[in-house]
């Protein structure tokens, strides 16, 4: 086995451990009463975790991706998921979608489909006007994403027509029902967004791996000037990776939001992009198989905070924490090296 495949192994041998010794002092800490009840917080855990892990998980899939091929460390990306929640919304509202009068309508998964579009085509222009004439700087890439996020905020806050007048707008949920794992109640919405998700990373990797455009992915990421040199049109690629990239954040929006029955507001873009930047640190920046083991990673440890401490609030600090000792401990994360995609 690899040098480096011993030491990921090993890290992520030392973050069970570290949760293992969090739950062990939890349970010394609080009363019988409170350990015969543990029970059910380790099936909350274990089956709410999933579930979220799966949920940042796919927000965190393009993130990667992107940084996988071209470099950049897109901050837009999370300004791309606002987009597509509010896009999904204004879709059904101009259909004329009612969530009592036809609350199983075909129309919300044509908005799914238009909203995704839309989301694709956005980011793709936004890729080639303000990051592809900096390509390869760093810094300037950060600073101009991070700028492209916040006037995706703005353009929420315009008048209407333009933009939403920075309303809120309450989600319907793109299947109905619910059902029960292990007697934790679930929605058939969360389901299908985990179900989506693992799709997702399934056949991006099979993508990259299988085919003559992932054999070209790869080859930019390795060397982008020997690429260019054999023949290989990085801004057909690069239009490519953009449009998988944002595909995966539009649909992260809408099932997401949709599955925990929340709202499209101007500010939602700052948590994901939290969650979804500590997963692919600690994973490894450019790593599919990284991101996919960090988004378990962080995903229970979350929910294990807020559900042994009873207060939710901690779950942003907690994956921002998780983040920051990567950094420090480790900061090419569990499988990453200077640029990595597999």
């Amino acid at each position: 086995m690899p040098t480096r495949e011993r030491r990921a192994i090993m890290v992520v041998a030392i973050v069970i451990v570290a949760m293992v010794v969090f739950f062990a002092a939890w349970w010394f800490s609080v009363s019988p009463a409170e350990q015969a009840a543990a029970g059910g917080k380790i099936r909350t855990i274990l089956v709410l975790g999933t579930i979220s892990s799966l949920t940042w998980g796919l927000l965190a899939l393009g993130f990667t991706l992107i940084y996988g091929v071209a470099g950049v460390l897109n901050f837009a990306h999370s300004g791309l998921y606002m987009m597509g929640a509010y896009l999904f919304f204004a879709f059904l509202a101009n259909m004329g979608y009612h969530s009592i009068e036809n609350p199983a309508s075909n129309l919300l998964p044509l908005a799914i489909i238009l909203a995704t579009i839309a989301v694709c085509i956005t980011s793709v222009a936004i890729y080639f006007l303000t990051i592809h004439p900096i390509i390869g700087d760093i810094l300037a890439t950060l600073v101009v994403t991070v700028f492209v996020a916040m006037l995706i905020q703005q353009w929420i806050y315009l008048p209407k027509p333009i933009g939403f007048a920075g309303s809120w707008h309450a989600f319907p949920a793109v299947v109905e029902g619910k059902t029960e794992i292990l007697g934790i109640t679930v929605t058939y919405a969360n389901l299908v967004e985990s179900a989506v998700s693992l799709a997702l990373f399934l056949a991006i990797a099979t993508f990259i791996e299988k085919t003559k455009t992932g054999s070209a992915m790869r080859a930019l990421h390795q060397d982008r000037e020997m690429a260019m040199l054999v023949g290989i049109n990085s801004k057909k690629i690069y239009m490519i990776t953009i449009a998988l990239s944002s595909a995966t954040a539009a649909l992260a929006a809408v099932f997401g939001v949709s599955a925990t029955g929340g709202q499209a507001q101007p500010i939602m873009w700052l948590t994901p992009l939290a969650f979804s930047f500590s997963i692919v640190i600690l994973g490894g920046l450019g790593s599919l198989k990284g991101t996919f083991v960090g988004c378990f990673i962080v995903g229970y440890t979350t929910k294990a905070v807020t559900v042994l401490t009873a207060r939710s609030f901690l779950g942003d600090p907690t994956a921002l924490a998780i983040m920051i000792i990567v950094i420090l401990a480790r900061p090419k994360g569990i499988f990453g090296k200077r640029v990595e995609l597999e």
